[in-house]
């Protein structure tokens, strides 16, 4: 079977939650590549039944990189209590280094982009996999991308 260990290393490792470990590990049968894969495929699910609330909240954050390039983005969720997160925030700021690294020319581009941190990803993945963590239906907005 598994153990609390591998419950709390399969949480850390896909920052699900606790019950949501268990029941992957369970259904897994203790396999956690197979757990790891279960609970991917079921925050993409988890965000699909989102996808059409209203993302009416966020932030606008920005990057400058070596005084040279610089990106402004629009990331929109559902609630302020969402936007004021470290996951909201990190997701955000990932998503401008990005658009600084790879030029996208719109967002339809760039949620299609190979994600620069884990090129078998595309920023679309990493922000499906942010909906499933965080509960609610999160929108990447107008971006602009600066460089001298």
């Amino acid at each position: 079977m598994f153990s609390a260990s591998d419950v709390q290393k399969l949480r850390l490792a896909t920052g699900a939650g606790l019950m949501e470990c268990k029941r992957a590990l369970t259904d897994a049968t203790g396999d956690f590549d197979a757990a790891v894969s279960l609970i991917q495929e079921r925050g993409l699910v988890k965000a699909e039944k989102k996808a059409d609330r209203s993302a009416g909240s966020g932030l606008i954050h920005s990057y400058i990189h070596n005084s040279r390039v610089g990106v402004l983005l629009e990331l929109n969720c559902e609630t302020d209590f969402v936007a004021r997160t470290e996951q909201f925030k990190e997701l955000a700021h990932n998503i401008v280094m990005h658009v600084a690294a790879m030029k996208p020319a719109d967002t339809n581009e760039l949620l299609a982009q190979p994600y620069i941190k884990d090129p078998n990803s595309t920023v679309e993945s990493v922000v499906k996999t942010a909906i499933a963590k965080l509960g609610e239906n999160i929108k990447v907005g107008k971006f602009i991308r600066y460089e001298i």
